[in-house]
C-alpha cells in the first residue's frame, strides 16, 4: 500500500500500527497523524533503533499493509 493511500486512512490503520509497535501510544499517534517520518521518528525513539533500522522495519509493515486492513477497520 502506498504511503498517501495509509496517510488518508490514518485512523483507520492506527490500530495495526500499535500491533506492531505497542510502546507508541494514543497521544503519540495523533501526533504523527500519519506522516511518515514522524512514524519512524518515533518508533527511533521509543525502541532505541538506529534510524536505518526503524525504516527498515516500516518499510516492511508498509510492504504487508493490505486493502483488507481497511475493509476489516471499516466493518467494526
Amino acid at each position: 500500500m502506498n504511503w498517501d493511500r495509509i496517510e488518508g486512512n490514518w485512523k483507520q490503520l492506527s490500530g495495526k500500527v500499535k500491533e506492531q509497535w505497542g510502546k507508541l501510544t494514543d497521544d503519540d499517534l495523533d501526533v504523527i497523524a500519519g506522516r511518515r517520518d514522524q512514524l519512524a521518528g518515533k518508533i527511533q525513539e521509543q525502541y532505541g533503533l538506529a534510524s536505518d533500522v526503524a525504516e527498515k522495519e516500516l518499510a516492511d509493515w508498509q510492504h504487508k499493509a493490505s486493502e483488507s486492513w481497511l475493509d476489516a477497520s471499516r466493518k467494526k
